[in-house]
């Protein structure tokens, strides 16, 4: 009989393991730069960002990446100048972190 319970509330505690989904990272804070368009320089946001997944700046184009990245977030962000987060080429932005007009952005990722 204990054999048979103990068997039951750990096939029990598994399947409620497995039903539970993965809880998202959220990264709490707002992530700004800079962008052009046909209106002149704008100012671009990415308000609490889902963390540990790329994301490609909305505003930036191939032609037009984004610049100037301003790391206002409680995470550390990763900013690449191509999209999808891929090239060896990045930049690390602690929180509170901030880059100059120089640095050309078209994805983060944040940890």
């Amino acid at each position: 009989m204990r054999l048979r319970n103990a068997v039951l509330a750990a096939a029990s505690a598994l399947a409620l393991a497995l039903a539970v989904p993965a809880s998202a990272t959220a990264v709490g804070g707002e992530f700004r730069y800079k962008y052009r368009n046909f209106l002149g320089e704008q100012l671009g946001a990415l308000f609490d960002p889902a963390g540990r997944a790329c994301v490609n700046l909305p505003e930036a184009g191939r032609s037009e990446p984004a610049y100037a990245p301003n790391n206002r977030t409680n995470s550390t962000a990763t900013v690449f100048p191509e999209f999808d987060c891929e090239g060896d080429t990045y930049y690390v932005l602690r929180p509170g972190g901030r880059a100059g007009d120089r640095l050309l952005v078209r994805s983060v990722v944040f940890s």
